[in-house]
């Protein structure tokens, strides 16, 4: 390290304390890789301020200095955005993980104020606590921080109901690339003051400031939940399942798609895990009904549902959860998928979005266009049927290496993305850009999107400090 970014460190650690600007390689090794170990960059150090005004000192000392800011949260993200971007301008790894207080719960708003070090469980259980339920929920919710959450603009199972984790935000507290702190936190639901702010700061991926506490919106707490694992002939069938339970009289909160073969990952890799039906029809769905009132008689309307489901053939077979425990390994399942898979081989991974009604037409395109150009591999599908968010991945043969197979097929995710592009749809529905999506970005996005995206970056970053190198390409 050059004498100046020492003396910058020092400089930093004289702000939070030695003992929250590590320096020391070994205790920066979690913060340098993320959670696939694709993406490895090495900080100067990592800083862990614990109030609103330490991540003020550091980010203005960092843009005094001319060092980039990387904020990091749960470090669950799958696209390299909370790690320093290699061969990038000198960075340190700001966390927030100490930055992990409740600051307020209101029963009766129906809203809850919490800092950006919180992990989404705990907000979740706090909102619980009050009576209130904070609805979105993933598999990495037990280690994920709500300023990741929001940073990345978090899907999940349940943004058929709620929507991703944007529309649950009345406001948010900011530090600026200056140091500024912008105070928008207050949780009024109309406002039509002027430029919706925050939205600006939603999966920006920390380019545009650090978010360091957030009022969140709840909902009424659920009283009657019903989940069913059923087996389907087809993504079409699977549609017109959903739009039974739509119409059932109970509020439908997830609608999950999965192809035969991810459950043939999970019965090899998850022997713990006991799959609720044979492995005999092409694709399965998961679908969870609710109420906020105990009288609302959800099972009846869901049996109700599946009654027709099945006399019309969109539905094969199918298991009810029994009691909460059921429920809880029918979504293990589900959850834990993305840990099988990796255990399964490597993976061409996508993250794409479709009109939902495109899902069917979104599924056979690709599957003819990846089984034309690298028959070797395995298309896996499986995600969020009722908002039209698929995760499709091409599996590499068995022996194959995660960088041979990525030499080979790399190209399998821009033939994904651009058929969903051409169906009206999104490359990046639910996990961000950070570096991975880099040159979709390059490729696919309007031009005219970039252009404004780029102008608003140098305006409220004209140092070029926030996290360089992700969401947004050269040129």
């Amino acid at each position: 390290m050059r004498n100046v970014e020492t003396s910058q460190v020092e400089t930093l650690a004289a702000l939070l304390g030695p003992r929250h600007c590590l320096t020391a390689a070994e205790d920066m090794a979690p913060y340098a890789v993320d959670w696939r170990g694709t993406w490895r960059g090495q900080p100067l150090a990592v800083l862990k301020p614990g109030t609103v005004e330490e991540v003020s000192a550091a980010v203005a000392a960092c843009a005094e200095a001319g060092i980039a800011v990387v904020p990091a949260g749960g470090r669950t993200g799958l696209c390299g955005a909370a790690v320093v971007s290699p061969g990038g301008p000198p960075a340190v790894v700001l966390s927030l993980e100490r930055l992990n207080r409740i600051r307020d719960v209101d029963a009766r708003d129906f809203s809850l104020v919490a800092e950006a070090g919180c992990v989404v469980q705990r907000v979740q259980e706090a909102a619980a606590e009050a009576g209130r339920l904070f609805p979105i929920a993933w598999g990495a919710q037990g280690s994920a921080q709500i300023g990741g959450m929001l940073s990345t603009n978090a899907g999940g199972i349940r943004t058929l109901r709620w929507g991703n984790a944007r529309e649950l935000v009345l406001g948010l507290e900011v530090v600026l690339p200056d140091g500024r702190v912008l105070n928008d936190l207050r949780r009024v639901r109309k406002d039509n003051s002027g430029y919706a702010l925050r939205h600006l700061f939603l999966g920006a991926e920390g380019t545009l400031g650090v978010i360091t506490a957030a009022a969140l919106r709840l909902v009424p707490a659920l009283q009657r939940v019903e989940t069913a694992f059923l087996a389907v002939p087809s993504p079409d069938a699977a549609l017109s399942l959903l739009g039974r339970m739509l119409g059932s009289g109970a509020e439908v909160i997830a609608c999950e798609l999965i192809q035969r073969i991810c459950l043939e990952m999970v019965a090899e890799h998850g022997p713990h895990l006991r799959l609720p039906l044979p492995l005999e029809s092409p694709w399965y769905v998961m679908v969870e009904l609710a109420a906020a009132h105990p009288a609302v008689p959800v099972r009846a309307m869901l049996e109700s549902a599946l009654e027709a489901a099945l006399e019309a053939g969109e539905c094969t077979d199918a298991v009810l959860a029994e009691n909460e425990a059921q429920r809880r390994d029918f979504w293990r399942i589900r959850e834990d998928f993305p840990e099988f898979s990796r255990m399964a081989g490597p993976s061409i991974a996508t993250d794409t979005a479709v009109p939902v009604s495109a899902v069917p037409e979104f599924l056979a395109r690709v599957e003819a266009a990846l089984a034309a150009r690298w028959p070797e591999g395995r298309m896996v599908a499986i995600g969020h049927a009722g908002d039209g968010n698929i995760h499709v991945g091409l599996k590499a043969p068995p022996g194959v290496t995660r960088e041979a197979w990525a030499a080979r097929a790399g190209a399998a995710d821009m033939v994904v993305n651009e058929i969903a592009m051409a169906l009206g749809g999104s490359f990046s529905a639910e996990h961000g850009i950070g570096v991975s999506k880099l040159h979709v970005m390059r490729a696919l996005k309007d031009k005219l999107a970039l252009e404004m995206m780029r102008a608003i970056k140098q305006t409220l970053d004209p140092r070029g400090v926030m996290n360089p190198g992700k969401v947004l390409p050269e040129g």
